[in-house]
């Protein structure tokens, strides 16, 4: 594998870790009540399903670093009742898994990973693990920002890849996340 997929799964982190920051930014316009009220969708709430992204973040990150908390990691379905708990977790663990990219050889992304499912060990090769995770988080995303859209809070564009001529529509939120261009397409 090349060095260029490298810099794919460096890109994908940081494009996570500035999604879930645009998303759960627009979220800290709504109510307790709001952030908690029963919603269409996977799982019942804005609240419930922001959580489970940074649980199963947990359980998989966790395994890309060589650990083994395996399905203790939903021992508690919401560890983040509120946003202002829950932002920082979110970005702490997004920035776990940016160093995991940041991190990355070619010979790392052909590598196994072995994650704990308690009643048994499932092996899977890192590239093919990232993306299911990148997967995972896109699809609940989704899913947290239609529930937003039925709020008063106008949900965040997320459907960007850091086009390079727009790269001046995200300086603001770049410096939030301590972050330049540079930071994400370094080589």
């Amino acid at each position: 594998m090349s060095a260029g997929l490298v810099q794919t799964y460096r890109a994908f982190a940081h494009n996570n870790a500035w999604a879930n920051h645009r998303l759960l930014t627009a979220c800290a316009g709504l109510s307790q009540a709001e952030f908690e009220a029963p919603r269409t969708g996977f799982f019942p709430s804005i609240q419930r399903t922001l959580n489970h992204i940074y649980v199963i973040d947990l359980f998989y990150i966790d395994a890309l670093e060589g650990g083994w908390l395996g399905p203790r990691a939903w021992t508690n379905e919401v560890p983040y009742p509120s946003l202002a708990e829950l932002k920082p977790a979110q970005a702490a663990m997004d920035q776990r898994l940016i160093a995991i990219c940041d991190a990355l050889t070619p010979e790392l992304l052909d590598g196994i990973v072995r994650i704990n499912r308690d009643t048994r060990v499932q092996t899977e090769r890192r590239d093919r693990l990232l993306m299911h995770l990148f997967q995972h988080q896109i699809h609940h995303r989704g899913q947290a920002h239609a529930m937003l859209s039925a709020t008063s809070v106008a949900p965040p564009q997320l459907d960007e890849f850091f086009a390079e001529g727009e790269a001046p529509l995200r300086a603001a939120e770049f410096a939030e996340l301590g972050w330049s261009e540079q930071t994400v397409w370094k080589s």
